[in-house]
């Protein structure tokens, strides 16, 4: 399979920018009026749960990874080492997942065709090309990433019983369930853009759980956000009670309203969950319960790492969930990396172009208003005697000069309104946001402060116009450079001190290290997980095949496990 390698997604990049922000709209309002999980409800009526109960071992392994279609280090690395027969980690010998579950977001940034095959199915058909003697078998649930496009391309994709390499998907709707061996469920939902889940969604789950699950099962839920990491952050987030209605009503049958059961017939073991790109696992313990339930984001299939530093506990009385981990990257290692915003200039050139152009735009109405009164705007502020009457000058052209006003409020309120108004407390990082925006438009008068004290005291006046139009290229190139560098640093102390941008913030430098993925083992006695991680994946794969049958060469791959590994069996609760 022909493919190209892709670098990790410049989320700062104008176009790349434009082009998401504007899938996100049509995908939330189009996709109210045409849910394609209607129509999958419709097409594949008579689905039924997928059943690998029969399997002959005493251990049946699968895998689970999140957050993967990036670039081609990051994601290639992955794929690789889920492709092994064996993975030996820490005296611990793990094997290859019968089953692949792909917990959202399998494309990045958007899901075209072309990303879909570059980003995702290339790397993986190059990871594990087709082995007629293997029978492993591949399930996604769709993150928002993925329904951008309103899932076209995701049932493409997932849901027409293709294989990506030597992994073959089954499924025909873009959420499933799976039987396992020793009374273990796989329950993985499509929450669609944030929004309810649909009501055929929760009669397919609803039968399932009348029909099929037995008294004394346990289930593992996979969902594509950590509503309990959002709820944590800000109590306005709804993401957790719509999740813990499909857990009350589908699963544990509380409301009569679906089905009536005890609410101890089935036990929720876990949730998976992506989204959140690094690792962390939390642990629940609710007064309504009787065991305690792992909470587990694995978001390390390849894009971006994720800060964990904003990480806490939630506590509200009723529900307790408390870290019982070090997340990866670990808390520190998070703050460090959080300082890579100070290099955002270099990160992010088309910011840099942004911030020069608007503020050579706005130059050229200053000075060209100024040229109609018959003064030279330029030379008066270089030749004022002191700050007070640059200011003056400056207040005197902007009263009659509602063009630059414009632009001046246009760089404050977008700069405002970019705050992070969804973690913590909203208003308050609004004014933050305000605050930055400020210091952005007083720093575009500075720098023209500068501009005009070196042209009027340091140019000669019979300099050269080539020689004036580089001055005034460096200094348009220098205002965009240090433009970019204070918005770096707001992203720097946003995420140091204020604690919100997460994404904002660690998207600008797009690290590719602290990958990471689950590997399930399920036996009669226990469900143990072992999270494998990668702190800093190889850069240097080369491909020593051919262009339709790529075999990439590179490495070598350090693998550790993130915490020791530990039992998710309701029963136990404990580290092996």
């Amino acid at each position: 399979m022909k493919f190209s390698k892709k670098p990790m997604v410049n989320w700062y990049d104008l176009k790349q920018l434009a082009a998401t922000g504007v899938k996100t709209v049509i995908s939330g309002v189009f996709g109210n009026f045409a849910d394609k999980r209607e129509f999958q409800a419709t097409s594949a009526s008579d689905e039924k749960p997928f059943d690998f109960s029969d399997h002959k071992e005493d251990e049946f392994w699968f895998d689970y990874i999140s957050d993967l279609g990036d670039g081609f280090n990051s994601t290639y690395t992955m794929a690789h080492l889920l492709a092994q027969d064996e993975l030996h980690v820490h005296n611990f010998v793990t094997k290859r997942g019968r089953v692949l579950i792909m917990g959202g977001d399998e494309v990045y940034p958007t899901p075209e065709k072309h990303e879909y095959d570059n980003r995702l199915k290339g790397p993986y058909f190059a990871a594990f090309p087709w082995r007629d003697d293997v029978d492993t078998r591949l399930f996604a649930i769709p993150g928002n990433h993925d329904w951008y496009d309103g899932l076209t391309n995701f049932m493409k994709v997932f849901c027409q019983e293709r294989s990506i390499g030597n992994w073959k998907t089954q499924q025909k709707r873009s959420y499933f369930a799976l039987k396992l061996p020793h009374n273990y469920w796989v329950f993985a939902v499509d929450i669609q853009l944030h929004a309810d889940i649909d009501e055929p969604q929760l009669k397919y789950f609803c039968h399932i759980s009348q029909h099929d699950v037995k008294k004394g099962d346990k289930i593992i839920l996979c969902t594509a956000e950590p509503s309990w990491v959002y709820k944590a952050w800000s109590m306005e987030n709804t993401s957790d009670h719509r999740m813990q209605f499909f857990i009350e009503s589908i699963i544990l049958g509380k409301y009569k309203n679906y089905y009536g059961r005890q609410p101890d017939d089935v036990q929720l073991a876990a949730i998976l969950t992506g989204d959140m790109h690094h690792y962390s696992h939390y642990k629940e313990e609710s007064k309504e319960k009787s065991h305690d339930c792992h909470l587990i984001t694995a978001g390390g299939g390849g894009s971006f790492t994720h800060p964990t530093h904003f990480l806490k506990n939630y506590d509200d009385g009723q529900i307790k969930r408390s870290l019982v981990s070090e997340p990866f990257p670990s808390k520190s290692q998070s703050k460090k990396l959080a300082w890579w915003n100070l290099a955002f200039p270099v990160y992010s050139p088309h910011m840099v172009a942004l911030f020069a152009v608007l503020h050579l735009i706005t130059t050229w109405f200053l000075v060209a208003f100024s040229q109609e009164q018959g003064n030279s705007f330029i030379q008066n502020l270089g030749m004022a005697e002191s700050a007070s009457e640059m200011c003056s000058l400056i207040g005197s052209n902007l009263i009659y000069n509602p063009s630059a006003v414009i632009l001046n409020v246009v760089l404050l309120l977008g700069l405002t309104f970019f705050a992070d108004t969804l973690t913590g407390k909203g208003q308050y990082n609004l004014i933050i946001g305000f605050i930055h925006g400020c210091v952005q438009v007083l720093h575009f008068y500075l720098v023209i402060c500068l501009y005009a004290c070196v042209v009027a005291n340091h140019l000669d006046t019979e300099a050269s116009g080539l020689v004036r139009l580089l001055i005034g290229f460096l200094f348009t190139l220098g205002s965009g450079v240090t433009s970019a560098f204070v918005f770096g640093l707001y992203l720097l102390v946003s995420t140091l001190i204020i604690k919100n941008h997460p994404t904002e913030a660690f998207s600008s430098f797009r690290w590719e290290g602290y990958k990471n993925f689950l590997r399930i083992k399920i036996t009669k006695d226990s469900a143990t997980v072992y999270v494998v991680g990668v702190k800093k994946v190889p850069t240097n794969w080369k491909n020593k095949g051919t262009e339709d049958q790529p075999r990439y060469e590179g490495g070598p791959i350090k693998i550790q496990l993130i915490e020791a590994p530990f039992d998710i069996s309701p029963q136990s609760n404990h580290s092996i």
